[in-house]
């Protein structure tokens, strides 16, 4: 019987089979946690979230771990060749997570666009005084021309709900995929994207090539009147810069699900009628948080039992 550190609370029955079979500790503050402290030097599995920082420090201190399961497709908050050093292995949850978070992402280029977020704020306000041809006018989505940065699962599903929209989509990634896997989409360079599309949604994993791909020049050069999207993670785009270009242009807004330094926002952002915020959603429906629990689960007991964990990292 093997200790299992499992960082918060799970949805799902996943936890309840883990101690079927190998003892867990469970803290709603993660691996900071006093009831970690106290089992650490045998705990031989963490079932991980995107919030625990899993470092050199981390591992050293945990000399019996032989596995992370991150819940959670990034594992940015990993550091995956100190892991590789120890004899570590990564897991993390692809593909269950893929529907929910394009939803997500389409459902903020949406309400971003048409002012959705904006109007409901003014209708409980009390501000609503009735429709005029020119009131709470926004962006067209459809027939509007899509670019997807990471043409990955999840932008992939990102492309395949824009065609739905009659929406010409383009991508951009470090490599072109094959025709057959391009949901129909152009590849471009990235450069050719933010001054051609009409939205642009990030799906690109943090890394140190990707952090504020999105800066200040970056954003100056997007099309005027354009919207960004970012359901990936937060430090890909330059908030304060961002806040700026939402501001002074060339962007319309910006639909957020993801922040820098999360959960602190930038304060430019806050102020923003036309930044749509969401608070790190992107795959909160039940099915979807409970299958992530339970793919999580399945590589701790996979490879507690010696057996290749069912989504391995590298």
């Amino acid at each position: 019987m093997a200790t299992v550190f499992v960082s918060g609370t799970l949805p799902g029955d996943g936890v309840a089979a883990l101690r079927a079979s190998h003892r867990v500790v469970q803290a709603e503050d993660g691996i900071r946690s006093a009831a970690f402290a106290d089992c650490r030097a045998d705990v031989e599995a963490v079932v991980a979230l995107l919030t625990d920082r899993i470092d050199a420090a981390f591992l050293d201190a945990s000399p019996r771990l032989r596995v992370v399961a991150n819940v959670a497709v990034g594992v940015d908050n990993v550091d995956l060749p100190a892991c590789r050093a120890r004899g570590v292995i990564v897991t993390n949850t692809p593909d269950v997570l893929t529907e929910a978070t394009a939803d997500l992402a389409f459902g903020l280029l949406l309400a971003a666009a048409r002012r959705i977020a904006e109007g409901d704020r003014l209708v409980r306000a009390g501000a609503f005084t009735g429709w005029t041809p020119t009131f709470m006018l926004g962006t067209r989505v459809h027939g509007a021309t899509l670019g997807i940065v990471g043409m990955g699962r999840i932008g992939s599903a990102v492309a395949r709900r824009a065609r739905g929209f009659s929406m010409p989509v383009l991508y951009t990634q470090r490599s072109r995929l094959d025709a057959t896997l391009a949901e129909g989409a152009t590849y471009v360079e990235l450069e050719e994207l933010v001054t051609r599309a009409d939205f642009v949604s990030i799906h690109c994993p943090l890394t140190p090539a990707t952090t504020h791909l999105f800066d200040e020049g970056r954003l100056a050069r997007m099309k005027p009147g354009s919207v960004l999207i970012n359901t990936a993670r937060g430090p890909i785009v330059d908030e304060a810069a961002l806040g700026r270009a939402l501001e002074h242009g060339p962007l319309a807004a910006a639909g957020l699900d993801v922040f820098e330094h999360e959960p602190v926002i930038d304060p430019s952002l806050l102020t923003r009628p036309n930044a749509v915020l969401a608070p790190h959603i992107g795959s909160a429906d039940r099915p979807t948080r409970q299958a992530m629990a339970s793919r999580a689960i399945a590589n701790v007991l996979e490879v507690l039992a010696g057996r290749p964990p069912v989504s391995p990292i590298g």
